[in-house]
């Protein structure tokens, strides 16, 4: 998952477009995009998408954000929108591993209802929206098979927290909210599932876009969502490691597995360890690729 375009389920037109703008996953918004009232509109108008696009070959995966579990609206956009298979659920303000184990409970009913195999959706978290969320990152780990990603968002926690912004004047995020950052990736690495990158709201700015995301990457995010559709491209360039670092990834881990999967191995003149094997490997998994093929 580089690339993973929020969508508002109300809006045909932009459903219709997204399918060819290169994003990973679209995320088919019920929550903040869509205002109270066009909501059961809007679950109709994703349930109807997601049939549709469901059929298409080469398509993207497609998820879906809920309203939130204290929003007493979960139930009524799993009913929509389950009928229509998406591929996975995006849980918005989630405040532990136990809210996703409250939301696999649903998904298990509706698999059934629906004749889906069990444990087909998968489930991405937006972890961190209240300040209470973030003490419970390390929670996700072993929470559900089901779960394939975390990431976190900066909008919510600023409501939350009463902050007057969540930048400072240079444009990085502030103390708080890059503690957030940081901890969302270490809970999702913990949890060995995708961590992703929060959005970047200005989508006219292309250059700055680039920046969070390389810095994003250097951290060890796997990908990053966008609001725009013009964000796609930049955000799947940066995310997608270039040839030399896939031959270089892929001599890696042949080196070890020729040398036995040892603790230390010499290539080029440099030796390396096993913490440069994981690295390779995670650039492998990134490419999509495999070391055998």
């Amino acid at each position: 998952m580089r690339s993973l375009l929020f969508v508002p389920g109300d809006s045909e037109r932009k459903l219709e477009k997204s399918l060819t703008c290169g994003a990973d996953v679209l995320l088919v918004d019920l929550e903040d995009s869509v205002a109270l009232d066009a909501k059961p509109r809007a679950r109709e108008t994703a349930a109807a998408f997601l049939g549709a696009a469901g059929q298409h070959a080469g398509r993207p995966r497609l998820y879906v954000r809920v309203n939130a579990l204290d929003t007493g609206e979960t139930d009524a956009d799993l009913d929509a929108v389950m009928r229509a298979a998406p591929d996975g659920i995006m849980l918005p303000k989630s405040i532990s591993g136990m809210d996703v184990q409250h939301l696999c409970a649903k998904l298990a009913v509706h698999e059934a209802e629906h004749g889906l195999a069990d444990g087909a959706t998968r489930i991405i978290v937006v972890a961190t929206e209240t300040a209470a969320s973030v003490f419970n990152l390390g929670t996700y780990a072993g929470a559900s098979p089901r779960l394939a990603g975390l990431t976190w968002g900066a909008e919510d926690l600023s409501a939350d927290l009463g902050s007057l912004g969540n930048r400072t004047a240079d444009g990085r995020y502030s103390g708080p909210f890059w503690l957030a950052r940081n901890l969302c990736l270490f809970g999702a690495v913990a949890a060995d599932v995708a961590p992703v990158d929060t959005v970047f709201t200005n989508f006219r700015d292309m250059d700055g876009l680039r920046a969070e995301a390389l810095e994003a990457l250097n951290d060890g995010f796997t990908g990053k969502m966008a609001i725009h559709p013009a964000q796609v491209p930049v955000i799947n360039e940066v995310f997608t490691p270039s040839p030399d670092e896939i031959a270089k990834a892929r001599r890696i881990f042949e080196a070890f597995a020729a040398a036995g999967n040892p603790g230390v191995v010499g290539l080029d003149g440099e030796m390396l360890d096993r913490p440069h094997l994981r690295r390779a490997e995670k650039i492998l998994a990134r490419a999509g690729s495999t070391a055998g093929d």
